[in-house]
């Protein structure tokens, strides 16, 4: 005996039961083979768009979380106070200066007669809502003009 059939086949079973030439027809309400596939092929073909049904979903909600992430202020720049800006004096020094204010965030070597203090605080996506810029103007090492609230980029 070949795998628990007679003759090595899978009707070994019946034949083994029934005898060689007395096979049973199925009975008359059991579905056809070819109906059988054909039900199962819609349950693969269910289980697919399920599937899929699903996977859209799942991605839908990714990308709508995604969205949300939080972001945190960003405050970049020197943050003054208006009585220290107020105590800037045509006359002075750039030590009193940097006394006064700190180190001034744009310190360009093209322009050394002159620091700016910029401000800017922007909380999370939206635009800034708070914005200074200040300008320092020196000839040699004494203060000669200083430039208040000048206007900064819309889009910052």
């Amino acid at each position: 005996m070949k795998g628990g059939y007679r003759g090595g086949r899978q009707d070994g079973i019946m034949r083994a039961y029934y005898g060689p030439d007395q096979r049973v027809a199925p009975p008359a309400n059991c579905p056809e083979p070819a109906r059988i596939r054909h039900i199962s092929s819609i349950s693969l073909s269910t289980n697919i768009m399920r599937l899929r049904r699903q996977l859209s979903l799942l991605l839908i909600c990714a990308l709508l979380a995604s969205g949300c992430v939080y972001q945190a202020a960003l405050s970049q720049g020197n943050l003054l106070d208006q009585e220290d800006i107020d105590q800037v004096e045509v006359g002075m020094t750039r030590g009193q200066v940097r006394f006064l204010l700190g180190t001034p965030m744009i310190d360009d070597p093209f322009h050394e007669n002159r620091w700016d203090y910029v401000y800017y605080l922007r909380i999370g996506r939206d635009k800034a809502i708070f914005k200074r810029w200040l300008s320092i103007y020196y000839d040699g090492d004494n203060v000669t003009e200083i430039v208040k609230d000048q206007e900064l980029r819309a889009d910052l």
